[in-house]
């Protein structure tokens, strides 16, 4: 009977570890899980057949016992407790900014307002508007300025955001007339070339492309070089550019965004390493992929736009680090010394709506620069 109830018992706890590792191998945490689960239905199997057969009078047996499960139990409290504190660490992401305080014509919107009348404006027949997160208070301030006052809701609308990759498609689709955003990389010109789509990029604005650390990271400054090396993944170690004997997690952005494509014009052609991780949000309406968030881990490194990171997420657990020895102030995009300086655009494609080169035109005046100005980008002259 006992050698009955020994295969019953394999048979039962077998298929019930099967199935509860499948589930586990499901789950974002089965790199854990997956052979936990196995080993402790082994260890379960064991104990029980040594039940079965009165070995837990045996003090060996008993302390196998206490001290397997004592271990089971440990470390699925550290293993949790470590992912608690993971995701207790504040992420800088888009989903930092609430782009609803920058909607034109809501009460207290961020969003500059001219101080003078517009020598601009649109009544009808009104251009639709997307482009970049970062760029959004830009063009909604431009609406402002030129639209008539209504409700211009941030998801469906004519001044929406749906980051830089949807909106390039949707302008390639028609389904814009105008996107705001830095130069497209160039798998993007080329699927407007395959598309038969001709592009007209219009230079609105300039902006430093900016790295970013923790506050705690003792580095202040990199050279061009040293960046290199660590997006080519060469440089692996912080204490290999003054820092701290710690490893580097260097992240990323998705390919076809803003930011990622102003790296690699910054590799010079120089290969990236994989990325270390990835993960995928949504947020702020449409499909927003944003791989590998920036945790405000002491040894990560990340990058994006000088406005976005210092005034819109305004965080102060992570500092824009000197290139060059240059900090990228607005001073210093302007006089030049900052070494890594994009242009922002606004770009057509081919549409029909009679108001945008009389739109575009009043962007470069004196009042379009000066909103650039006012919001805290650098306008072109």
């Amino acid at each position: 009977m006992r050698i009955v109830g020994v295969i019953v018992l394999v048979i039962v706890f077998g298929f019930i570890g099967f199935v509860a590792t499948v589930i586990a191998s499901l789950t974002r945490d089965a790199g854990f899980y997956v052979p936990f689960v196995p080993t402790v239905t082994a260890g379960l199997i064991v104990m029980i057949i040594l039940g079965i057969y009165g070995k837990w009078k045996n003090k060996v047996t008993k302390m196998f016992g206490i001290v397997f499960f004592s271990l089971c139990i440990l470390s699925v409290v550290v293993y949790e407790g470590y992912q608690a504190y993971l995701e207790s660490l504040e992420v800088v992401s888009t989903q930092d900014v609430d782009l609803s305080e920058y909607m034109p014509f809501v009460e207290k919107t961020k969003a500059v307002v001219l101080e003078e009348p517009s020598s601009f404006k649109i009544q009808d027949n009104l251009p639709m508007l997307d482009g970049a997160t970062a760029l959004y208070p830009v063009y909604s301030a431009f609406a402002q300025a030129v639209y008539p006052e209504k409700e211009y809701p941030l998801y469906d609308g004519e001044v929406v955001s749906s980051q830089t990759s949807y909106a390039y498609e949707r302008l390639l689709r028609g389904e814009v007339d105008m996107v705001f955003m830095a130069h497209p990389s160039a798998m993007q010109m080329r699927m407007a070339e395959k598309q038969g789509v001709s592009l007209k990029l219009t230079p609105i604005g300039r902006e430093a492309f900016v790295f970013f650390v923790h506050q705690k990271n003792p580095v202040e400054e990199l050279t061009i070089n040293q960046i290199q090396g660590i997006y080519s993944g060469e440089i692996t170690n912080w204490k290999e550019v003054g820092g701290n004997n710690e490893e580097i997690r260097a992240f990323q952005r998705p390919d076809g965004s803003g930011s990622q494509t102003a790296l690699l014009s910054v590799m010079n052609g120089i290969p990236l390493m994989e990325p270390p991780s990835k993960d995928i949000v949504s947020a702020m309406g449409g499909i927003i992929k944003e791989t590998t968030n920036y945790r405000n881990r002491t040894n990560a490194i990340g990058f994006s736009f000088r406005h976005f990171s210092q005034e819109m997420v305004n965080n102060g657990e992570v500092k824009n680090i000197a290139i060059e020895g240059v900090l990228p102030s607005k001073e210093n995009i302007q006089n030049e010394s900052y070494p890594i300086v994009d242009q922002f655009y606004c770009i057509t494609a081919g549409s029909k709506n009679p108001h945008i080169d009389s739109f575009i035109d009043w962007i470069q005046s004196e009042q379009g620069q000066w909103i650039v100005d006012q919001t805290g980008y650098v306008p072109l002259n």
